[in-house]
């Protein structure tokens, strides 16, 4: 045996190092955990509460449904008679520095609105297959935003903070709640051919463990780049159990850190996708009506781009992923963010998501699975009531609207109101820290309990703000 210096001190085993090294009767102890974890997530698709988080839970998913580049309020769901009686007087009252400062008069709807639903709930001609939703639908008309611009804005509805390298919104869920599904990632992103400004940092796990940054899906067959296997699951099992030998060894020469310890991790994950995500990318499997109620079989190429998104997003919560999240398809019009001629650019991206969206809270109330599975629609601001140039918005942070359905919200209202115009929110204002707490509170989590040690502090998705907004609850 060799010998050792008086200071040498054996570096500590971690778990996995451990469970190598004792008696072959601990394997027991892995078979155990795996058939506990599988139990855990049956039991929690199928209702049953196990008391693993803060208070029961009305949702155990969430669908974020995120509208890039912000849709008009006073377009879609807002409706301001004001702003056709005064259409092209100057603005009554005091603007605010916009983005650009090009700002003109004031500006009607180009669309008409009507009620819908038991609820009466206006919904503008921009949205015929939602408002056929209409009773479902939570509705705050009262979103303030601290950022105009759509970088910092992007960071701050994901993360909760209006820079770079926070944990997103949909990690702090997948890392607080853990995962239904040990073949399939906590947090799914379904790109639909735009990345936001901002980039994938809004996606992104921060400091939190990188096992939990959200995982981007392609809009194509294929979902998931190289995911179909070239060798035999025998082959890449023998490669992997000697890459997780080699990274096991280095761990231990670097003191376990999180970045070799989730290269294991997701090693281990991408293994198990290799079956799982093809299986869940089959929409071939869906009805026909089915695929005709999300609009698979729409002329236009956007459409059926989001609808592959939505129903895709169905079947990744049925699968037990916790937060997927879906980006906007490129219409050709720079997303919702009309600078100019609001008319055809906000009527080309409602078209590529209307009847997406309308199908997606059908299939998903017609199955069950509305109760549980919390659907925001939602972007990092609103637009001005007043035109930019001649017939655009610029952006507006003061007062926008939002929408929840499902998960424990309650159908067929209408939280807060903007002035006369459109413009500030005047009545029950909800701030983003109030979204996020709303959010995790429906998913059972208490917003202020669920905190990691960074920098000194303990931090959280709120920061040191937000309340949950009861009115909101069911």
């Amino acid at each position: 045996m060799g010998h050792h210096c008086g200071n040498y001190v054996a570096p500590p085993l971690s778990r996995r190092q451990m469970l190598r090294s004792c008696a072959s009767g601990f394997g027991a102890v892995a078979l155990a955990g795996m058939l506990g974890e599988e139990s855990i997530a049956k039991s929690l698709l199928h209702g049953q509460e196990l008391g693993i988080t803060h208070h029961a839970p009305r949702a155990r998913n969430v669908i974020f449904l995120y509208m890039d580049g912000g849709p008009s309020q006073v377009d879609t769901f807002d409706p301001k008679p004001r702003l056709t009686r005064e259409n092209g007087q100057p603005f009554g009252m005091e603007m605010e520095r916009t983005q650009f400062n090009n700002n003109g008069k004031t500006l009607q709807s180009p669309w008409k609105f009507k009620q819908h639903g038991q609820s009466g709930h206006w919904v503008s001609d921009l949205f015929p297959h939602v408002a056929t939703c209409a009773d479902d639908l939570c509705i705050v008309r009262s979103m303030v935003s601290e950022f105009s611009e759509h970088t910092n804005a992007n960071y701050f509805l994901h993360t909760g903070q209006g820079i770079a390298g926070r944990p997103s919104m949909g990690s702090w869920v997948s890392y607080g709640l853990g995962s239904l599904n040990r073949n399939l990632p906590g947090f799914v992103v379904l790109n639909g051919g735009l990345v936001p400004p901002g980039g994938l940092s809004c996606f992104s796990n921060g400091f939190l463990p990188a096992r939990f940054q959200g995982s981007l899906f392609k809009p194509d067959d294929e979902g998931v780049s190289n995911i179909r296997p070239l060798e035999s699951p025998h082959q890449q099992r023998r490669k992997l159990d000697l890459v997780d030998s080699l990274d096991s060894r280095a761990s231990r020469g670097y003191g376990n850190p999180d970045e070799l310890e989730s290269a294991i991790a997701n090693a281990e994950l991408a293994f198990n996708m290799q079956w799982s995500v093809p299986e869940v990318l089959e929409i071939t499997r869906e009805s026909v009506a089915t695929r005709q109620l999300y609009g698979l079989d729409s002329p236009h190429a956007q459409t059926r781009i989001f609808a592959r998104q939505c129903l895709l997003a169905r079947r990744l919560v049925e699968q037990g992923v916790r937060f997927v999240e879906l980006t906007c398809p490129d219409v050709g019009t720079d997303r919702w963010d009309q600078h100019n001629n609001i008319k055809d650019g906000h009527t080309a991206n409602a078209l590529g998501v209307d009847q997406p969206i309308a199908g997606l809270l059908k299939d998903l109330k017609a199955r069950g699975m509305l109760d549980e599975t919390l659907v925001v629609w939602a972007a990092e601001f609103g637009r001005t009531p007043f035109a930019q140039g001649g017939n655009g918005r610029d952006h507006n942070p003061f007062g926008y609207t939002i929408w929840m359905a499902g998960g424990g919200t309650r159908a067929g209202s209408v939280h807060g109101a903007t002035d006369e115009y459109g413009y500030k929110a005047v009545d029950k204002p909800v701030e983003v820290h109030d979204l996020h707490a709303t959010m995790l509170h429906l998913l059972g989590v208490n917003h202020k309990e669920l905190t990691v040690d960074f920098g000194g502090r303990a931090m959280r998705l709120t920061d040191v703000k937000g309340h949950v907004v009861e009115p909101l609850l069911a």
